[in-house]
């Protein structure tokens, strides 16, 4: 008697993407980055990266409990908050031409796996 055994292997990955990959906004106003994920997460991260400079970590967001953590020179204008239908949100206001950046969302620290400058 021959028996066949049929073994399928699932696999998701985690991935996080920005909903939107260039925004123009008016100096002074207020705006909302948007990123979305998929599968699992712990934790979610923003990073700001500015023209010539390497990316510094901003915040992140601790799924289950909402906690939030900042960098050690946090911007006042800035803020975090996750959404139910896995989006995580950084919110700018009173934007100013300083602001001017490539942002990164991260499901974990990224390069360094800390939550300073990156090198």
């Amino acid at each position: 008697m021959d028996t066949s055994f049929l073994c399928t292997l699932g696999e998701t990955a985690d991935t996080i993407s920005p909903d939107q990959s260039f925004i123009s906004i008016s100096e002074g106003s207020n705006t909302t980055l948007s990123c979305t994920y998929e599968g699992y997460a712990t934790s979610l991260h923003w990073y700001q990266q500015k023209p010539g400079s390497r990316p510094e970590f901003l915040m992140l967001i601790l799924v289950s409990s909402k906690q939030i953590t900042k960098s050690q020179k946090p911007d006042p204008r800035l803020s975090i908050n996750l959404q139910e239908s896995n989006k995580v949100n950084l919110e700018i206001s009173s934007t100013a031409v300083s602001d001017s950046a490539l942002y990164y969302c991260a499901l974990q620290p990224t390069v360094t796996e800390t939550h300073q400058t990156l090198y």
